[in-house]
């Protein structure tokens, strides 16, 4: 099965998408339930760190170059990720602390994940474009059942951001940096 996938990009795209989309789907349901929100974080930033399973860290965008700008770069996209935040009445953070470590877990499988395998199967059936608008199109639909309507702008305009951050240095450790702050401060 692995090396049909790895001959056949279009169909490594589509078993990587539909178990981004599963994962994220069951876990958005799984929260509803009492007294489960944290064990379905955790569980999901697991399920969605294999999506990176098997792929070079570079071609995941985790090489270990300009180590320094990288982080410093995922601090200036956690500010960007947070002006809407900056707005509410209270800018406070709202996420209870319980929910702190099964929020960073989560982030960082959604970055491998979106970020990493996913942007990068996109990139090799149709380059940059496709992997840039693939990977903010299911990124955003992963999030429809676990915001409401009128935030998946907010979602979309995050998700497009942290994509051409992931094109335009070729890095995913400032995008895993700044959405594990956003997480954590929303």
């Amino acid at each position: 099965m692995l090396s049909v996938l790895k001959s056949r990009p279009a169909a490594r795209v589509a078993v990587i998408g539909t178990y981004i989309l599963l994962v994220e789907w069951t876990r958005a349901l799984s929260s509803n339930v009492s007294h489960a929100a944290a064990a379905a974080l955790i569980l999901g930033g697991f399920a969605l760190l294999l999506a990176g399973l098997g792929w070079p860290a570079d071609r995941l965008g985790l090489g270990k170059s300009r180590l320094g700008f990288r982080i410093l770069g995922g601090f200036a996209l956690a500010v960007v990720l947070l002006l809407p935040a900056a707005a509410r009445a209270s800018a406070a953070p709202i996420l209870p602390a319980f929910l702190a470590v099964p929020a960073i877990v989560v982030s960082v499988g959604e970055e491998i994940a979106f970020r990493g395998a996913l942007y990068a199967a996109l990139d090799d059936i149709g380059g940059v474009p496709v992997a840039i608008i693939g990977s903010t199109a299911l990124w955003t639909a992963a999030h429809a059942l676990s915001h409401p309507p009128e935030f998946l702008f907010a979602v979309a305009a995050a998700g497009l951001l942290l994509a051409l951050w992931r094109w335009a240095c070729k890095d995913l450790v400032a995008p895993i940096i700044g959405h594990v702050i956003a997480d954590l401060a929303l």
